[in-house]
């Protein structure tokens, strides 16, 4: 068995690791750390979610990083601000026992007048979120010109979210003597662009993909319903669950709204989570969902990237998304730390072809629930 050690990882980072109850390296970790933290070199890592990629980067990261030079050195880009924050918690924990590195997370939807003024004082690592890094560098209020390392994380989900423009600036303000460590689920032609043109053509690439690409404690259903009936099919089962806690899933802003609403009005305790709500809204419900005085949380995907709450007991799809990826976050909400989850999509008949797809690519068998 592999250790963070044998990885080129120090003492004083282990030691970290050990109190978060990280104790042996993923797959993904064992096949990127000792090439990150020994070589200059771009990389292209194709990984899902939930394979351990934040310490496959961080770690490198934090070991290459000069404590004693206040510059930035090393930048981070993500999707959405929840991963953001989430990135940069992270890497804080590891650095528990090791040199101080200061890591500060910019994204939008918080004020640009507080991050400019956290970004005066030394920092080696920004975390960002790609529009509010160009809103920063327009404002002459982040200095790039000494990063040594850009990371792309989930370059995928950034690209279809529409950051193509600000990933390009950003990187063409970085160019020079960086490298560019690029992880992505998928391969689409947006993301092969990104490489062609701003990635050696010797980077080295790690291909990674879960055994399996759902957990294995989730168990898949499927209700078939008309349109007009689906809201009294989820009160059904919402009313069967009691308490348990869960996450509803629909395709738009709009559809999430007008379904929190419904629930509010039967008495059921909701709220929804959307990406046009202000950041303090935002904050807000994860807060009274997290310390569970709203029991359901109706999301759209985007807005949901990020959100870390345990013990949700399952996932509605009231929209079933014909998306892969989206299929694999929804349902990875649930049965996480060894426990058994609950992934229901109700969907009309047209759509049955859906479940078809789903089953065969993720190599799951879901069970139809008949009234």
């Amino acid at each position: 068995m592999t250790t963070f050690s044998e990885l080129g990882i120090s003492h004083a980072l282990i030691k970290g690791l050990k109190e978060l109850g990280i104790i042996t390296p993923s797959e993904i970790q064992v096949a990127t750390i000792p090439t990150l933290v020994s070589m200059q070199t771009d990389f292209i890592g194709q990984a899902q979610t939930g394979t351990g990629k934040t310490a496959a980067f961080g770690l490198p990261i934090l070991s290459n990083i000069d404590a004693q030079d206040q510059h930035v050195q090393a930048l981070i880009l993500s999707p959405t601000r929840e991963l953001c924050q989430q990135i940069a918690k992270q890497l804080f924990k590891f650095t528990k026992y090791s040199d101080k590195v200061f890591v500060e997370a910019v994204f939008g939807g918080a004020k640009i007048d507080e991050q400019i003024s956290r970004l005066r004082r030394p920092t080696q690592v920004i975390v960002a979120t790609p529009g509010r890094l160009v809103d920063l560098l327009e404002k002459g209020a982040v200095n790039l010109k000494h990063v040594k390392t850009v990371v792309l994380d989930e370059a995928d989900e950034m690209l279809s979210m529409g950051f193509k423009k600000e990933l390009n600036k950003i990187l063409d303000e970085t160019a020079g003597d960086r490298n560019i460590w690029l992880f992505s689920a998928t391969m689409s032609a947006p993301v092969k662009q990104i490489i062609n043109t701003y990635l050696s053509q010797n980077a080295k690439k790690v291909e990674f993909k879960k055994k399996s690409l759902v957990n294995e404690s989730i168990e898949h259903q499927y209700v078939i319903c008309g349109a007009q009936q689906k809201l009294e099919v989820l009160l059904a089962f919402l009313k069967a669950q009691r308490k348990n806690r869960g996450l509803i899933f629909c395709n738009t802003k709009a559809a999430a709204q007008t379904l929190a609403k419904q629930l509010i009005a039967k008495n059921i305790s909701s709220a929804a989570l959307e990406g046009d709500m202000k950041q303090k809204e935002r904050d807000k419900v994860l807060r009274a969902f997290q310390n569970e005085s709203v029991q359901i949380l109706v999301s759209t995907d985007v807005a949901a990237r990020g959100i870390d709450v345990r013990d949700l007991t399952y996932v509605v799809h009231y929209q079933v998304s014909q998306d892969l990826e989206y299929y694999i976050h929804r349902a990875g909400r649930t049965g996480r730390a060894g426990q058994k989850g609950l992934s229901l999509c109700l969907i009309e008949e047209r759509e049955e072809k859906t479940i078809r797809f789903l089953e065969k690519e993720l190599k799951i068998k879901m069970k139809e629930i008949k009234d």
